[in-house]
């Protein structure tokens, strides 16, 4: 009793110096000498307008606002009464409106906002390292100086003419308008491609006044500026550039720094400092006594027995078992079935290398057989991986109880006071799905699209089960995809996200996931949520389509990454280089749907900003729709309209001497970088 009540006492001390040490910590520095504001951190603090725009801030500047205000690539052109011009990879830009907020802008072709036929012909072209698209956008193409028109189609006749030239020379169309047209090459001098929305594709078809409009709605981008500005914001600074060098710079209080302000601004008179020190001095005096003898309390009560393991060492006084022999039995603990390490022991044959299926960043995992004749999946988890074995027996209780026809079953573990910690899940005979798309089961059209669409509805759906139950994956990749004999999904190594620390990396190389897979804004801001699991299911989709690996040091090194390739290629409209040649794409008109819908919701999936991204249940309900969609009809129609085209003429002269666009170099939107 005495024993209890001195350590009762103590831990009283410890909470009481424990929060008087921080709280010295962390208010000392406000009382510290400040100095007047540095001029440019008071100028770049307050907002400025822009023509109809106002309380505009970084990264936007203008010929009104400072530089240092702002970032190069986002100079505004101001005009009284109007939206501002933005100038991309030198082309104007009309600003139709800005949400700073979400750093996305709509933005509209300049030269098209009041003329149809402009005196220059350019494609639409974005500076990568700034601008993104939000999504999707299918392009409008414009086509000028043609030898022929397709006349039987007055309503895409562009009021252009050449000079001495009384009748129209020009006409747009959909790339759906030109199949049905069966237009490949149109003999035209220019060909311009600009993005549109979506929901505009059959408005557009109405007419040269329908287009005019469509045009001027423009189409959204996300910006994408410095990467230092969320910390500089957050540290109490405000966004600029050096105009010296070019450079972010971090405007703060007293002066400029290099990417955030200091926790302390000013210099501390050195009384305040003298008086800190010996405050904290002495506090933290008290906290380590208080500390060390907490400690002598507790060894003289525990006695001199120390396990061998660390497992052991923090939690051999544990009173949730009676002893660990107990333990070592076996059984279970709170609906948790704990095998004893010997057990597992066996059934790997010592952990023999021969049984190694497979190892990640949280340990090895070894094929096994139970006594009960069952095959398992053992995973022997790296020690240095875990940190409170008490969190980790709770989570394992957690995981034990999900219950998903497509989430691996995870049978239990070994007690807290084993040797190991070691995880025991059901095994999965049909390898991954890795292994069958890029790996040593791969073997050309075994792997048909519909079980590839079967395998992403199945995987979407264990993933919107997972954060129905507020569990994030972490690690979700082909590999981590098992497939059973009959190809029904089972994800794998759905729990580990709970059962570690948030700072755990899956390997030393990347901060977090792995390469190929890792949410760009988790990467950065080292913020785990639902979306991050968005964002490496797009990479699964991808690779679905493509039968590509994620990460290929082979390739060219600006596709080396499958998401950067995969953005690109369907941004330039050049999918079909994308996706395996082995699925139909080019002979299936069902397949091809289904592919252009699934790599338009990858797309999405893949946006930088989480915000932008749809949730699991969205991925999940949009794949459903796409797989059990009936394209017969849809096909039906396009005959039809295929059909009327063949009795009437089509204008197009083999013989002409202009210019010939060459249909294979783009589609969509050019994206440069």
């Amino acid at each position: 009793m005495k024993v209890q009540f001195l350590q009762s006492q103590v831990n009283s001390i410890i909470i009481t110096t424990t929060t008087l040490f921080f709280l010295l910590i962390f208010l000392f520095p406000i009382i510290s000498y400040s100095q007047e504001e540095d001029e440019n951190y008071r100028e770049c603090g307050t907002p400025f307008s822009c023509g109809t725009f106002m309380n505009l801030f970084y990264p936007f500047w203008s010929d009104d606002r400072s530089e240092l205000c702002g970032h190069p690539g986002y100079k505004l052109t101001c005009i009284a009464g109007q939206q501002p011009i933005i100038t991309i990879k030198n082309e104007e830009f009309r600003v139709v409106s800005v949400k700073q907020e979400k750093s996305l802008m709509t933005i509209a072709r300049e030269d098209y906002w009041e003329n149809i036929c402009p005196g220059d012909f350019a494609n639409t072209t974005l500076d990568q390292a700034l601008f993104n698209f939000t999504q999707p956008f299918p392009n409008i193409s414009l086509f000028y100086n043609c030898a022929h028109l397709p006349s039987s189609f007055p309503e895409i006749i562009l009021p252009c003419y050449s000079p001495n030239n009384q009748r129209p020379n020009a006409f747009y169309a959909t790339d759906e308008k030109l199949r049905e047209l069966k237009i490949e090459r149109p003999q035209c001098e220019h060909r311009v491609n600009v993005p549109i929305p979506m929901d505009a594709l059959k408005e557009i078809l109405n007419g040269v006044d329908a287009l005019s409009r469509v045009l001027r709605r423009g189409f959204e981008v996300i910006y994408e500026y410095h990467q230092n500005c969320r910390g500089c914001h957050d540290s109490g600074g405000r966004c600029g550039t050096n105009t010296t060098t070019s450079n972010f710079t971090c405007l703060c209080p007293d002066h400029p720094y290099e990417s955030s302000c200091p926790r302390k601004n000013g210099t501390d008179k050195n009384i305040e400092l003298k008086v800190g020190i010996a405050i904290g001095a002495s506090f933290g005096g008290i906290l380590i006594t208080s500390v060390i003898f907490a400690i002598y309390l507790r060894r003289k009560k525990k006695g001199p027995y120390a396990s061998s393991s660390y497992v052991s060492q923090m939690l051999t006084n544990s009173s949730d078992f009676s002893s660990r022999s107990d333990m070592e039995k076996g059984g279970s603990h709170f609906g948790v079935h704990l095998f004893t390490y010997q057990e597992l022991e066996t059934a790997t044959n010592n952990f023999d290398s021969a049984k190694e299926l497979g190892e990640g960043g949280f340990g090895t995992v070894y094929y096994g057989t139970l006594k009960d004749g069952r095959s398992v999946a053992v995973k022997r988890l790296y020690e240095n991986n875990f940190k409170r074995v008490e969190q980790f027996m709770n989570e394992v209780d957690i995981l034990t109880r999900l219950r998903h026809q497509n989430l691996v079953s995870l049978y239990g573990c070994t007690s807290r006071h084993s040797r190991e910690l070691l995880l025991v899940y059901e095994y999965i005979s049909n390898g991954t799905v890795a292994d069958h798309l890029h790996g040593e089961r791969a073997k050309p059209g075994e792997l048909p699209w519909s079980t590839r669409i079967k395998i992403a509805v199945e995987t979407a759906n264990a993933l919107t089960y997972l954060h129905a139950s507020d569990i994030i994956h972490r690690d979700v990749k082909t590999n981590n995809i098992l497939l059973d004999n009959n190809f029904v999904v089972k994800v794998a190594d759905f729990g580990l996200s709970r059962l570690f620390p948030m700072h755990v990396t899956h390997i030393s190389t990347a901060p977090q996931g792995t390469p190929g897979y890792v949410d760009p804004e988790y990467h950065q801001c080292y913020q785990l949520t639902d979306k991050s699991d968005v964002y490496s299911f797009g990479v699964v989709l991808i690779e679905l389509i493509s039968s590509m690996p994620a990460v290929d040091i082979t390739r060219h090194r600006h596709e080396i990454n499958l998401s950067n390739m995969a953005i690109n290629k369907i941004q330039t409209g050049a999918l079909d280089e994308l996706v395996d040649k082995n699925l139909g794409y080019e002979t299936e008109y069902d397949v091809r749907k289904m592919i252009n819908a699934v790599a338009e919701l990858a797309f999405q999936c893949l946006q930088s900003a989480k915000e932008l991204r749809p949730s699991m249940e969205e991925v999940l309900l949009t794949l459903k729709e796409i797989q059990t969609k009936d394209y017969s009809l849809e096909k039906a129609e396009e005959d039809d309209a295929v059909g009327l085209l063949k009795s009437g003429p089509l204008l197009l002269s083999p013989d002409t001497v202009m210019i010939q666009w060459n249909s294979s170099s783009s589609t969509t939107p050019n994206v440069s970088g």
